[in-house]
């Protein structure tokens, strides 16, 4: 392709980049948040209980049931070690439509050879015949411990259960049943218009970007065409679940599902785009917030990069850093770490041209410190919420991650018995 041409399909590019930036800060403002998370979309129901998979006695069961067939979009760990769940999904989801996705936690159901996949499709069976639904409408998701088997009996049972008790009003108890080390319940919906995006989620450690141990299931009553929401839903999740990270492990359990049941009728696909991103944006950063032993919650944005994907990987050595983590943990406005951190990883860069700002006060200017005072740069390192801007002054590149800091806490809850 001759350079002149290159240079429009360029120029294009990041126009049609910044038009669509522009439109989703827009829809942004036309969005109206609702309670209800995953049954806030109309034609589905939701259940969470104890089962006794936990030894605590705390919820570790949950389901969600569409009233009709929904289009479903799936996006899963790229780690080689999947869990049985995870294999037995990627074939499910390739029918296309789903009516029920059953979650357990307290156990991975991971590396647990034949016999785990045995107990993935027992539950999926479980749900399928009580439902009158097909097998493979049935998705399965386990979450917890590697390398013990599933008390199979129980969960059977508590399934049982679930489908007694599933309700518009279970959201919360589902949002329950499938955390693990979590803090809190991760939730969140929106309305657009006539119809309803919502989520929950789980995760708290092992998060690193392409995902991590974390469980993402989302809702809509819109009606998306299947191409179009598997589109959707990987955008989404590229600009999310996979702009997040804590300690840089990478689980065997990742995914994320989208159901679409269509009860609302066909919807505009830029508003629908938006809201996703939203819904999806809204609970990666919850997870970040809630990760194990977390004191900060740091926005690392990188700008003025070669390419997004120069961008992305500056932001990903910084965000990834246990060195830059554990100087955020210290209070330590280090921005030599962040130096380092931007010099090895795969973006390029010219050292005389980098700044970098702490909450938009200037730390360094053209690869050199500034007269800022320390003082004024750790006051803002010490906060628990701030935001650390690279410019490379290279081009137009831009990438934001969201992570946090490194604390002995992380060290203790995961040193084991």
């Amino acid at each position: 392709m001759p350079i002149g041409v290159q240079r429009k399909v360029l120029a294009w590019q990041r126009a049609a980049l910044h038009y669509a930036r522009q439109r989703e800060n827009i829809m942004k403002k036309l969005f109206t948040q609702v309670t209800g998370s995953v049954t806030a979309a109309r034609g589905f129901k939701a259940a969470g209980l104890a089962a006794g998979i936990k030894k605590s006695g705390k919820k570790d069961m949950a389901l969600i049931v569409s009233d009709v067939p929904a289009t479903v979009a799936s996006v899963f760990t790229r780690n080689q070690v999947k869990a049985a769940p995870v294999k037995l999904d990627m074939l499910h989801v390739k029918s296309g439509k789903a009516r029920a996705i059953v979650a357990n936690s307290g156990n991975a159901n991971a590396c647990t050879g034949k016999l785990g996949y045995v107990h993935a499709q027992a539950m999926s069976e479980a749900v399928a015949r009580r439902i009158d639904a097909p097998t493979e409408q049935v998705l399965v998701c386990s979450t917890g411990r590697i390398g013990v088997n599933l008390p199979i009996v129980k969960i059977e049972a508590g399934i049982k259960k679930l489908l007694r008790q599933v309700s518009r009003t279970g959201a919360r108890d589902a949002a329950l049943g499938i955390m693990t080390s979590d803090t809190f319940t991760k939730e969140c919906a929106v309305k657009v218009g006539k119809f309803h995006v919502g989520g929950i989620a789980k995760g708290a450690g092992m998060i690193h970007p392409n995902m991590a141990t974390m469980l993402g299931f989302i809702t809509t009553d819109a009606a998306v065409p299947r191409a179009a929401l598997q589109r959707a839903l990987r955008q989404a999740v590229n600009q999310s679940f996979n702009r997040i990270s804590i300690d840089g492990d990478m689980s065997t359990n990742d995914t994320v599902l989208c159901l679409a049941n269509g009860v609302a009728g066909k919807v505009s696909l830029p508003e629908f785009q938006a809201a996703l991103n939203y819904v999806c944006l809204e609970l990666a950063k919850m997870i970040v917030k809630d990760g194990e032993g977390v004191t900060k919650f740091v926005t690392v944005e990188v700008c003025g990069a070669k390419s997004d994907r120069d961008a992305e990987f500056a932001a990903r050595a910084v965000s990834n850093s246990a060195l830059v983590k554990t100087s955020w943990c210290g209070g330590d406005p280090n921005w030599g770490r962040l130096m380092d951190a931007i010099g090895y990883s795969r973006c390029k860069i010219i050292e005389e041209k980098v700044d970098i700002a702490y909450d938009d006060v200037p730390a360094v200017k053209a690869g050199q410190p500034t007269r800022t005072p320390v003082a004024k740069l750790r006051k803002i390192v010490k906060s628990p919420t701030f935001t650390i801007r690279i410019n490379l002054n290279l081009g137009r590149g831009r990438c934001t991650m969201h992570t946090c800091d490194l604390t002995e806490d992380y060290v203790t809850f995961n040193k084991g018995e």
